[in-house]
């Protein structure tokens, strides 16, 4: 299933991000339960090699949005903590807008965030707005250039009527809100975004996709978006790379990897008359009616046309289908094979 050509916005001298054979390798500290073992390894600790990334390599172009997806321990957050300058990779190289990451020159810095759902960058006890003056002494933004970013992060965001709130106050939603805003205020042309919205609701979910949609439309900025909401995914990325165990397994389009791995529709079927009728002579029953009253089957894709027709001529069909697998199962099945 490995797929190596990337999309065709990263074209030569257009990329925003380049890697190459990058890789990480942590010793980790291993010792039997137990009082003895516990003073053996004070004196002799043993250890044993974990290649978190192996020999990674993509790119990714200039105003890209690029979902980085994989089950969890597969190498995403290390990954995207290497092209932020925060660890040190085992072997390979890495460019983010020329730059080598963990060099960390003041041109990189400003030119890049990372914004991790799990890790908070604003300080607990005192509003948002405070965290904010202190990016801005950071970063040393302008006055002018401060009040303009944060009136138009406001816009988007509608952060006036909790960023004088202190941060403990707040929602998560709200303060996801927040912490997207104080990585937003120096204006980077490279975003790194590790989990935006876990944990938030539906509604707070669906207003930081949309937020991260127009900041890219009015910026221009790179993405590189990992999650574990297909959602996030199917509204933000044209293209995926899929890392496993450490390792590129596709980097291509969510249509085509659609096709590559799940190459068959669901037909969905509402029965004009209330009868007993089994679809599994059409095509693979899948589970339990829905609330819609359908009952789907799983055909392949080839086939939609003719077995469709069949139905049509052979029961009472109050309603028909046709769709595509859901994408959680195809990105499962891309994780499985």
């Amino acid at each position: 299933m490995r797929e190596t050509e990337t999309g065709s916005q990263a074209q030569a001298g257009a990329e925003a991000i380049l890697v190459e054979a990058l890789s990480k390798t942590y010793q980790v500290p291993e010792r039997e339960g137990g009082f003895g073992a516990a003073v053996r390894s004070f004196f002799r600790r043993r250890y044993k090699n974990v290649e978190a990334v192996q020999h990674v390599s993509f790119s990714v172009g200039r105003g890209e949005v690029v979902g980085f997806l994989g089950p969890n321990g597969a190498g995403k957050t290390t990954t995207l903590k290497m092209l932020s300058g925060l660890l040190h990779p085992t072997g390979g190289t890495a460019h983010v807008l020329g730059h080598s990451p963990w060099e960390r020159s003041t041109d990189f810095l400003t030119a890049i965030t990372l914004v991790m759902g799990q890790r908070s960058r604003l300080s607990w006890d005192i509003p948002a707005a405070d965290s904010f003056l202190l990016n801005q002494a950071i970063y040393r933004i302008s006055d002018t250039d401060f009040k303009a970013t944060l009136n138009e992060l406001d816009e988007l965001l509608e952060l006036s009527p909790i960023m004088r709130k202190p941060v403990r106050n707040l929602s998560l939603g709200e303060r996801m809100k927040c912490e997207l805003a104080a990585g937003l205020l120096h204006r980077p042309q490279v975003l790194f975004l590790d989990e935006p919205t876990i944990g938030l609701d539906i509604t707070a979910q669906a207003r930081i996709r949309s937020f991260l949609q127009e900041y890219n439309r009015r910026t221009g900025a790179t993405i590189l978006l990992t999650s574990h909401y297909m959602a996030d995914v199917t509204s933000l990325c044209q293209r995926i790379i899929i890392i496993h165990h450490g390792q590129l397994k596709y980097d291509g389009g969510l249509t085509d990897l659609s096709r590559r791995i799940a190459p068959f529709k669901l037909i969905g079927v509402a029965l004009g008359e209330v009868r007993e009728c089994d679809l599994s002579c059409y095509g693979d029953l899948m589970k339990t009616e829905n609330a819609d009253g359908k009952q789907y089957i799983q055909v392949p894709a080839a086939q939609v046309t003719e077995i469709t027709a069949r139905i049509l001529q052979d029961l009472p069909v109050h309603d028909l289908t046709i769709e595509d697998p859901p994408i959680e199962n195809i990105i499962e099945r891309a994780f499985n094979e």
